[in-house]
């Protein structure tokens, strides 16, 4: 099957360019999902069905110009800088404020066409799409031969990881990256997303939480309706896992609001939204426990480029100064996740960020009305160990004991590292806030009765003082929160 091609078009707008790119895209969607449900009504093709995702294109000629404080939006030297993009709809305010910035920072056209690689069929489906299930064994197979499956080897991390060495084309040129993702590796991400968390990409805001206990979700959604029965918040809609979406009381609904529907088990990592106009609002994750569910959810989470995530959860105190209840502020982690030690090695430094951190204390001391010397009975800020081993007690003494205490750590716990260093990595701004559960090394285990004592009394001070932290955040603006120390020698545009 065939189509028209759309031709490589060249712009000195960006909001031109975008529906450029919008235009190639929707084409090739379309055309895939038109002959997939031929294929699937049981029509054969003599030849392969392939559409390919649109690219946006910049010639640099001198080294940037570009204010010199900005973390992103120009390019490190002369070249040919590309990437492929998909979802616009999606992605139409990201996308057209990375062609803004290159336009002013290079003074250069942006060139919009189609590029080579193709679209997997499967990222073609729509969100209520079950195509694959509805077809026999033996027809599923033969998809195969006509439509363009998942290729891993064009959506690895090797740019995001710093080991990308781009080759010269068949015209001898070599093309450097735009962004951290392709357009596959963004897609894959969406998709799982959609898997992992029982709710859609869409509904994704740019602040993230995520915790490792369900008590705080239950407090988050006892919020959530909370926020939306009141006409005066600033919130516009609560979503929980299924796409179930509650809008605020006063506002009219919107079509596809009924279309959620509570699933039949939570998914592995459910997720919760509390929208706000631009997508400013806060989502919630429940990663569960330990870090290679950590790493999963952030390598997804970070295609949707959100302006910072932060931790907050239950941590081993270290310390025997420490009470039960203390908050620990992280300004540096002992990696022993051991999860990213191939993507990230262990060399590598992960540095506190001073906006965050910054953030996350005022946040304390406006919650618990604390401050100076008073807020230090009940923070300490220092490091965090993250370990991959939950019963890292039971080693031979004194394995571990002495590691974390020639690390200095004044806490424990098994994500706070991976969410962190992840963060690091994939260039979002990162911070920890941890509130101490229990003291193994003094004695002070978890007790059933005590633990939910202690959970009553923590979690609704913890959880708001986390969103009053992204609150700060939010108030002082992305060029306040985007830091420099992210971003490494020859780095993207994109931010």
């Amino acid at each position: 099957m065939t189509r028209t091609l759309i031709t490589t078009q060249s712009y000195t707008d960006a909001s031109a360019a975008l529906a450029h790119a919008k235009a190639i895209y929707d084409s090739g969607i379309a055309h895939l999902r038109r002959a997939l449900k031929e294929f699937v009504g049981g029509n054969d093709f003599s030849e392969r069905v392939r559409a390919c995702y649109p690219f946006v294109r910049v010639k640099i000629d001198t080294v940037a110009r570009a204010d010199s404080r900005l973390a992103y939006g120009f390019v490190a030297g002369p070249g040919v800088y590309e990437t492929t993009l998909t979802r616009p709809d999606l992605f139409r305010h990201y996308y057209r404020e990375q062609f803004e910035l290159l336009l002013k920072n290079h003074g250069v056209c942006l060139e919009v066409g189609l590029s080579s690689q193709p679209i997997p069929v499967h990222f073609s489906f729509a969100e209520h799409d079950h195509i694959e299930g509805a077809m026999p064994p033996e027809r599923r197979q033969l998809m195969r031969d006509l439509f363009d499956l998942p290729d891993l080897a064009a959506m690895d991390d090797g740019i995001a990881n710093g080991s990308d060495d781009p080759k010269p084309g068949h015209d001898g040129v070599v093309r450097h990256p735009l962004s951290l993702f392709t357009a596959p590796r963004v897609d894959y991400s969406l998709h799982r997303l959609r898997h992992y968390t029982g709710t859609a990409p869409e509904h994704f805001q740019n602040y993230v939480l995520f915790t490792n206990y369900q008590f705080y979700i239950d407090e988050f959604v006892r919020l959530g309706h909370e926020l939306m029965a009141d006409e005066a918040s600033e919130y516009v809609a609560f979503v929980e896992p299924g796409n179930v979406l509650t809008r605020r009381a006063g506002l009219a609904p919107e079509p596809g609001d009924q279309l959620g529907a509570p699933p039949p088990r939570l998914p592995q990592m459910p997720a919760y939204h509390l929208k706000r106009h631009g997508h400013s609002g806060i989502t919630m994750v429940n990663i569960g426990v330990g870090p290679a569910n950590a790493k999963n959810i952030t390598d997804h989470i970070a295609v949707l480029r959100p302006h910072a995530w932060l931790m907050l959860g239950h941590c081993a105190g270290l310390r025997n100064t420490q009470q039960l209840g203390d908050y620990v502020l992280a300004h540096g982690y002992v990696r022993e996740d051991h999860v990213l030690d191939e993507e990230l090695p262990l060399w590598v430094p992960i540095p506190p960020l001073a906006e965050v951190q910054v953030a996350l204390e005022q946040a304390v001391a406006d919650v618990t009305q604390l401050s100076g010397y008073e807020l230090k009975k009940i923070m300490r800020t220092g490091t965090v160990a993250s370990t991959d081993n939950r019963n890292w007690e039971l080693l031979p003494h004194p394995g571990p004991e002495r590691r974390f205490s020639q690390s200095r750590a004044v806490a424990l716990d098994m994500e706070s590292a991976t969410i962190a260093a992840n963060g690091f990595r994939f260039r979002v701004p990162y911070g920890t806030l941890l509130c101490v559960s229990d003291k193994p090394l003094h004695g002070e285990i978890k007790l059933p009765g005590m633990a939910n004592q202690f959970y009553r009394e923590r979690v609704d001070q913890h959880l708001r003082i986390g969103i009053r932290a992204i609150e700060i955040l939010r108030h002082q603006g992305l060029d306040h929160l985007h830091s420099r120390k992210l971003r490494s020698f020859a780095e993207v545009a994109f931010q």
